[in-house]
């Protein structure tokens, strides 16, 4: 009867801890990353002091989507940018609309983009060397594409303070990464927390 029971315990618990892989290994094929974006280049010709384009109330930008996903694409909706007068976001300088598109595995994608400024804003958020930080809030809808199929829609609203100098260009060359407003929870965790569930449960009903 021991022999027995410990054959059986032994079964039960090899089959819970392959049950256990199993799931670890779905999560990991099917989980995903939201893509990396950061501003590249930014220019508001109405702060240029040096050329005196204060008529110029174009806004211009590009963005970099970065997909770090190794075996999945992005489907991104429509991307809407929004520039601020402050990080406070007290008054709304401008729109600019990059028009959906589809990105490839591990793939890096530059979008420029054209929007009307409020010159008027602009001007009264910079200080008296022509100077100023603006606040630059992106947000989009992504589907990612698993083999044949796509997975919901997910929100993306990300953001990042912007310095530009008295020519209206940023100051800062390198990217500056636009970050999520909101916090994640871990889903390592989380789906770690399910697997422990799932054995004890498991344990107990062989038990």
């Amino acid at each position: 009867m021991s022999d027995s029971g410990g054959g059986c315990c032994r079964c039960c618990c090899s089959f819970v801890f392959t049950l256990g892989l199993t799931a670890l290994f779905m999560w990991l094929s099917l989980r995903t990353s939201n893509p990396k974006c950061s501003i590249e280049k930014f220019y508001l010709p109405s702060l240029n002091t040096t050329l005196n384009q204060t008529a110029d109330t174009t806004l211009n930008l590009t963005l970099k989507l970065v997909n770090p996903n190794k075996d999945k694409g992005i489907k991104y909706y429509d991307v809407n940018v929004t520039v601020f007068d402050s990080p406070n976001r007290t008054r709304v300088i401008g729109n600019v609309l990059v028009p959906a598109f589809y990105q490839g595995h591990k793939k890096n994608a530059k979008k420029d983009g054209t929007g009307t400024a409020n010159t008027t804003v602009a001007l009264g958020a910079v200080s008296d060397n022509g100077t100023g930080v603006f606040r630059v809030d992106m947000s989009t809808s992504v589907k990612f594409k698993i083999m044949f199929w796509y997975t919901k829609r997910h929100r993306i609203s990300v953001g990042a303070e912007v310095m530009v100098n008295a020519s209206g260009v940023k100051v800062n060359n390198k990217g500056i990464r636009l970050k999520s407003m909101a916090p994640r929870m871990g889903g390592f965790c989380l789906v770690m927390g399910a697997l422990m569930n799932l054995l004890v449960f498991s344990l107990l009903n062989f038990w």
